[in-house]
């Protein structure tokens, strides 16, 4: 196991490149974080960026729903060994790289050690393909979603203003602070029916966070509540495409724009994907 290790550290090392990783995450399902990773990477392509979105949920993958892509080969083919990273890799909306999720299987963190190296393993080759990377983790905080989020540059924590939502993004910055997370957590608040209540919600976890934790959120911004994403959805067409001058769609290109500036990190901190291996180890 340690020489599997040691070997794949040495192929992230060798592969390192200047792809910036952002985990988009939340404590709670039903928050809307999958429409916001797939709107946040359409921006950051229309912005001239190179953009891979990965749903990592091998349980309840549904970002080929929001993007309407049709894979043939998801992530689970790569967890099985029966495909290879490029393999699996989608045309997107705006040349977005898709990597699609699965649903009705384990989730990562009942994969084998085994399985797990082979999934960082053709992780490694990515950081060619991007210039960032948009990993949509699953809800809650599980070993393979603290993975991801533990290793990527940013973390962006998706909430409400409901109460349990409120509630579980606190609980998943709290385990992140815990963990040692030295990169930059941002919060999001999604569905507010005005930026007071968006900034408020925000004050409130920053507010807990900070006296308890003694960690600093920083506010990503506010998404108030669109009955056109709703259309959107239904159609399966991304917001910022459907109704490109909406003001959700404005809200979150201003939000990819906050977000997209490449932010690297030191060699003692080493790459994205030598940090994945770390934590699985």
């Amino acid at each position: 196991m340690e020489t599997q290790a040691l070997n794949l550290q040495t192929s992230a090392v060798a592969a390192r490149s200047a792809a910036t990783v952002l985990a988009v995450t939340s404590g709670k399902g039903g928050v809307g974080k999958t429409n916001i990773a797939a709107n946040l990477a359409i921006c950051l392509a229309a912005a001239h960026r190179r953009v891979l979105l990965m749903d990592a949920d091998l349980s309840l993958g549904n970002l080929d729903l929001v993007l309407d892509v049709r894979s043939r080969y998801n992530l689970s083919h790569v967890v099985s060994g029966r495909k290879r990273m490029e393999d699996v890799i989608q045309a997107g909306p705006q040349g977005v790289q898709i990597i699609c999720g699965a649903s009705g299987l384990d989730r990562l963190a009942d994969l084998t050690d085994g399985e797990q190296h082979r999934l960082i393993e053709n992780l490694c080759r990515l950081q060619h393909e991007a210039d960032t990377i948009l990993i949509d983790t699953p809800a809650g905080i599980s070993k393979s979603v603290m993975g991801f989020c533990l290793a990527a540059d940013r973390v962006l924590v998706v909430t409400t203003p409901e109460a349990t939502a409120m509630a579980d993004a606190y609980g998943m910055v709290k385990v992140l602070v815990r963990k040692q997370y030295p990169g930059t957590i941002s919060l999001v608040v999604n569905m507010a029916r005005s930026e007071t209540e968006g900034r408020q919600t925000y004050q409130r976890i920053a507010g807990v966070a900070h006296r308890f934790l003694q960690a600093n959120l920083y506010y990503a911004g506010t998404l108030l509540k669109d009955e056109r994403l709703c259309a959107a959805v239904r159609s399966r067409t991304p917001v910022v495409l459907a109704y490109p001058r909406s003001q959700i769609s404005t809200a979150l290109a201003a939000l990819a724009a906050r977000l997209g500036s490449p932010r690297h990190w030191s060699d003692e901190d080493g790459s994205f994907f030598r940090r994945v291996v770390r934590w699985l180890n």
